[in-house]
């Protein structure tokens, strides 16, 4: 039974909703998959190197026009698949009626946080109605994006939750990686140093601009201390230029790495570190955040901060803190209390380990999806959810619980 897979976000672009797709992608079991998306520069040697066909359209962003709808219903002729996940919800899925129509069995949309903005804003909410109304199953989450979203989605949607995952053999810790972790600290000239890490697009939201903030009271603390920042994005100038103000000479930006090279900076790390926050009266919030696992399973406290669904990914107190992503002061003492004690450093590290291996697998992710994407798999009406689901219920997070919305800021 083959899947085609509709979406915008797939590597060699970088992003956690791409770790997401691709990581699902090659894990769906006993099925045939095709990847319909969109181009990118070095996307043919990347998908050379892909187990099943990845076909990229000529356009640099997919739309749900008359033309890319055309397209996915003859992949799905071509290619025998009689079912689709969008890979993101917003916007592609607003393609789900004409492909019903055109022979499609069975659709399952996942949404992410970015829908947050198409939920409340007027006209792109309508989307997200079109979207409830013609899947099959809508996934999310966690709560935080489950309450948000769900009004949008309309009475018709059937949600069940599919989290992300983290892989325990690509992500080591220090010890396990030394040569790894000894050639990160070589490059960058990080050698005998405290290593706070950030990986990350850089954006406003995610908070590296607080953490540059931050780092005159940890370097009162640790003056060992340095900030390296992985990952591009539009915010770059701005926080080199803050970086030059607050801390000269403590922070390292690498640039943009691959999913595959961020596991060494990993692994050479001390404490890891996204003080995320929420934006735009609510329209910007962090959906989960994969970063935060990936650390936890490289055997790194982590230092969260409380915006949509990033506390799910920490046990705060346990593997790392949740603190207020707006406040340099908050986040410095959260980063002093783990690097002025190995001890309690250890405890965190060796507790996200455990944490990201019991709560949050990629395998287990992969089969629950399998399972919605089942045409013959009967939904049952969830009576306290209020959304229909298919057994058996994906793994969940003890945090994915009604909390008190993250402030916007």
């Amino acid at each position: 039974m083959t899947t085609l897979i509709v979406t915008n976000d797939f590597p060699p672009r970088q992003g956690g909703i791409e770790t997401f797709v691709h990581a699902m992608a090659t894990r769906l079991p006993r099925n045939d998959v095709v990847v319909y998306t969109s181009d990118e520069p070095g996307a043919a040697r990347y998908d050379a190197t892909l187990p099943f066909p990845v076909v990229r359209d000529r356009a640099r962003t997919l739309l749900p026009t008359r033309r890319v709808t055309r397209t996915a219903l003859g992949l799905a002729r071509e290619h025998g698949a009689d079912r689709v996940w969008f890979g993101a919800a917003a916007p592609l899925a607003a393609m789900a009626p004409e492909l019903r129509r055109g022979g499609i069995r069975r659709m399952v949309a996942t949404t992410h946080g970015h829908e947050i903005w198409w939920a409340r804003t007027p006209g792109a909410d309508r989307l997200l109605r079109r979207v409830g109304d013609h899947v099959d199953v809508v996934t999310y989450l966690g709560a935080y994006t489950r309450a948000r979203i769900a009004p949008a989605l309309g009475p018709r949607a059937r949600l069940e939750r599919l989290v992300p995952g983290v892989d325990p053999a690509a992500f080591r810790t220090g010890e396990e990686d030394a040569d790894g972790a000894r050639l990160v600290r070589e490059r960058h000239r990080l050698t005998g140093r405290r290593i706070i890490l950030c990986v990350s697009r850089l954006v406003r939201r995610k908070g590296q601009d607080v953490l540059i903030e931050a780092m005159p009271a940890v370097l009162r603390e640790v003056p060992d201390a340095v900030l390296v920042v992985v990952g591009q994005g539009p915010d770059a100038g701005r926080l080199r230029r803050l970086a030059a103000r607050h801390a000269p000479g403590r922070v390292v930006f690498t640039g943009g790495l691959d999913h595959a090279g961020t596991a060494a900076y990993y692994a050479a790390a001390d404490v890891f570190a996204m003080p995320c926050r929420t934006r735009k009266a609510g329209l910007e919030a962090e959906g989960l955040g994969i970063v935060f696992l990936e650390a936890a399973a490289s055997g790194l406290p982590v230092v969260a901060g409380d915006s949509g669904g990033a506390p799910d990914t920490v046990l705060d107190g346990v593997t790392g803190s949740v603190v207020d992503g707006r406040s340099p002061a908050a986040v410095a003492e959260a980063l002093t209390a783990v690097l002025t004690s190995p001890e309690e450093r250890r405890r965190r590290g060796e507790a996200g380990r455990g944490w990201a291996a019991t709560h949050w697998s990629w395998d287990t992710s992969a089969h629950h999806l399998d399972t919605l994407l089942d045409p013959d798999r009967p939904l049952q009406r969830n009576r306290t959810a209020g959304s229909a689901v298919a057994l058996p219920a994906s793994p969940r997070a003890p945090g994915d619980a009604a909390r008190r919305p993250s402030k916007s800021g």
